[in-house]
């Protein structure tokens, strides 16, 4: 019997491979899935059929003759086009190395083979609803800047949504993160209410970068989505290897929010959204990353989200841990002050969060 869903019947998937009978297995289990499917069997060929038509996904290889799977993805990058077709490397190469390549030439995924085709077609999934989400959030702020007064709110509701909804996916493949995204929304808001009212910070941070805190901080962890699951779900401690990966979410993140930014720059909560993806990892010693930034040279939105994220994580179960209750994490996130976190935001936590919530 075919599984054919109406609504995968829509979507142009191209798989480049120079292996005809990895071109066959793949293009078959996704034609039976209802894809519509394209083979490409080397890079060329590949660049000329998706400048002909641009699919809505690509599955690449990395091992071809003539041109390999990273020139070519960097070549899709570099065309307006195709460059916001998601990729996703399909490859027998395992190392750190390659992966990292992979995702620094443009990939947004990888699968290692041998693979499961229910990954492959998770991933793909997963991929084609972030890519149709996205161009939705692009295609809401040109309506918007088109709009009347009266109805920048109605619009500006359904965008809040939209982009909630991005961050969801991205958190959907984590099955302990239960409502993590709506704890961290108002923690952040309370700490940036806070700081507003305090004198020091009073000209800093406004109202309304409070209310921009506050719809941006679900995209913290969005970058998540580009981490294999066997890195983002391992129920152990990570090696270095892996953590180093698990580390590419920051940038991986940002760089898919600077893509909305580059054509709204104008946009002060996208700003604030990449502040806090790139940055919320950074501590106030320098100890942190991507950029090893350290005191106030780390964005205040981001300095907010460290303690939000950090004191939800301690409140919440992991697949490696279990929940701490409210006083334990409440002195952890404390004594990090100065260290870990701001002395400021850490203030503002201690007085808005003092007792559990």
């Amino acid at each position: 019997m075919n599984i054919h869903d109406d609504a995968h019947e829509h979507h142009d998937i191209l798989i480049v491979d120079d292996n005809p009978a990895n071109l066959e297995l793949l293009s078959g289990m996704l034609r039976h899935r209802g894809y519509k499917v394209r083979a490409a069997p080397g890079g060329r060929l590949a660049l000329q059929a998706a400048q002909k038509n641009a699919p809505d996904l690509i599955l690449l290889d990395i091992s071809m003759p003539e041109m390999d799977g990273y020139e070519v993805c960097k070549r899709l990058k570099a065309d307006e086009k195709l460059r916001e077709v998601p990729v996703i490397f399909i490859s027998a190469l395992s190392e750190t190395f390659d992966m990292l390549k992979a995702f620094s030439s443009g990939g947004v995924d990888y699968v290692v083979k041998p693979y499961q085709f229910e990954e492959v077609n998770a991933r793909v999934e997963t991929h084609l609803k972030l890519h149709r989400l996205k161009t939705e959030l692009g295609e809401y702020n040109r309506r918007l800047e088109e709009l009347v007064q009266e109805q920048v709110k109605e619009i500006f509701d359904s965008q809040m949504a939209t982009i909630f909804a991005i961050a969801k996916l991205a958190e959907s493949r984590d099955r302990d993160t239960g409502d993590h995204l709506e704890r961290v929304q108002a923690i952040c808001h309370s700490i940036s209410l806070r700081l507003n009212e305090s004198s020091r910070y009073a000209s800093t941070i406004t109202r309304a970068d409070c209310e921009n805190i506050f719809h941006a901080s679900p995209l913290h962890d969005i970058g998540k989505v580009a981490i294999p699951d066997a890195i983002l779900l391992k129920p152990g401690r990570l090696t270095p290897d892996e953590f180093e990966i698990m580390k590419t979410h920051a940038a991986f993140g940002a760089n898919t929010l600077r893509d909305v930014e580059h054509k709204y720059p104008k946009n002060s909560f996208i700003h604030i959204g990449i502040e806090i993806a790139h940055y919320h990892h950074e501590r106030w010693d320098g100890g942190g990353y991507p950029d090893g930034l350290s005191g106030e040279g780390i964005p205040l939105s981001a300095r907010i989200m460290a303690v939000a994220d950090v004191y939800d994580a301690l409140r919440s179960k992991r697949c490696y841990k279990p929940t701490l209750p409210h006083e334990e994490s409440f002195d952890i996130i404390i004594k990090g002050s100065g260290t870990q976190f701001d002395p400021e935001v850490v203030a503002a936590f201690r007085d808005t969060h003092a007792r559990a919530t």
